[in-house]
């Protein structure tokens, strides 16, 4: 069985022309089924021939809802159903059914593990179960950047229950992002890698971002395309011990505008993961030595989520991520590829169209985010029963 996807259409788009493309007009084997001119786009035609079959959407839906199949009973409650309204109704019923059952719970907490990059140990598994919880729950998919307390719940896979408890440490609490086993699992020189997880996890995008700034010439290579201004970060001229303005083979800065604005806030965590009163990330120098704030940012720079969207603090961070559309984006990119079968949407390049998602992402916000309606949403979208 094979579904056409919008997004394997679309790469199909970039092939370079054929013998029978169209739009080659030099190419003599072009053959009478022209559809250029007969007033729609080839592609939205072929998409126009999916039909409804909302059996093979319940064999998916089972697999990745349940981890098992559906059963006979359930198939036939569609098969036998006497028109299309009444299958529809069955399946949808059937798709509530699921979501409503402890395998959903594992299910959501094994998602979040391979999401999050994290977990089969007590203490790395307190971030997928808050997530997972959040999602079981119906609570606001923004809870995972902002909760203050309740942070680190255990989950019991056998019967699908949480259990709520505080995050240990005297870390300023806002969801995962003050996870003590995700600080530890990403601890790295100059906390680059939490930012990194961070950044990928939930905008769906790695770095360098904010490239939407005028060229300016720095000397380089190449230019400077940053949003931020180019020295509002930290070289060997103006304070810090690694020269984040090189711009002898690529302009780092590119990179570093955002990456350097947002690690500070990550540097009290320790090689353990544990909030310390001072700086505990060390530096790719001589001797390791801890970094400091100058090492990031010049004098009177302050740490930020994006250029004008400043975070004093890891909370306030989770807040201003909260506020970020492109993060309710991620979160619907996320959910549409675990039902479309798709890989992750960073580590293999499998983005989603923005008009793919684009009326998702409206209920999602409307909502208040709430994780459970937005599964519900994907999993009984016409994309996804459509074949």
């Amino acid at each position: 069985m094979k579904r056409i996807s919008i997004l394997l259409m679309a790469a199909a788009i970039a092939l370079p022309a054929c013998s029978g493309d169209p739009s080659n007009p030099g190419d003599d084997t072009t053959t009478g089924d022209d559809t250029t001119g007969s007033g729609g786009d080839e592609w939205d035609m072929e998409l126009a021939k999916r039909e409804y079959d909302y059996n093979a959407a319940l064999r998916i839906a089972s697999l990745r809802l349940t981890g098992d199949l559906p059963t006979m009973t359930e198939i036939l409650s569609i098969a036998n159903a006497p028109d299309l309204p009444s299958k529809k109704a069955a399946y949808e019923a059937l798709v509530t059914n699921y979501m409503a059952r402890p395998t959903f719970a594992r299910q959501m907490f094994f998602f979040w593990r391979d999401t999050f990059k994290m977990g089969e140990t007590a203490e790395l598994d307190t971030a997928p179960a808050l997530a997972a919880k959040i999602s079981v729950e119906n609570l606001s998919y923004m809870d995972l950047l902002t909760q203050s307390t309740g942070g680190c719940p255990t989950f019991d896979a056998a019967t699908g229950t949480f259990t709520a408890a505080d995050c240990p440490g005297a870390a300023p609490k806002a969801g995962v992002l003050s996870n003590q086993g995700a600080m530890k699992h990403f601890f790295g020189n100059f906390a680059f890698r939490r930012v990194k997880w961070i950044q990928e996890t939930f905008d769906c995008a790695k770095f360098p971002i904010e490239l939407d700034g005028a060229p300016q010439e720095v000397g380089g290579p190449s230019p400077y395309t940053g949003a931020w201004p180019f020295t509002s970060i930290a070289g060997t001229n103006n304070g810090g011990r690694v020269n984040f303005l090189d711009v002898s083979s690529v302009i780092c800065a590119n990179c570093h505008q955002t990456l350097n604005h947002i690690a500070p806030l990550f540097t009290r965590f320790d090689e353990n993961g544990v909030y310390q009163a001072a700086i505990s990330v060390p530096t790719p120098l001589d001797g390791a030595p801890m970094a400091r704030l100058t090492d990031y940012l010049p004098d009177g720079e302050t740490t930020a989520w994006r250029y004008g969207v400043p975070a004093a603090d890891i909370p306030a961070l989770g807040a201003a991520m909260a506020a970020d559309t492109d993060v309710a984006k991620c979160g619907v990119a996320r959910m549409w590829n675990w039902a479309m079968g798709k890989t992750d949407i960073v580590d293999t390049l499998q983005d989603v169209p923005a008009e793919t998602i684009q009326a998702h992402v409206d209920s999602f916000t409307a909502s208040g985010f709430k994780m459970k309606d937005l599964i519900y949403a994907v999993y009984t979208a016409d994309d996804f029963v459509k074949f």
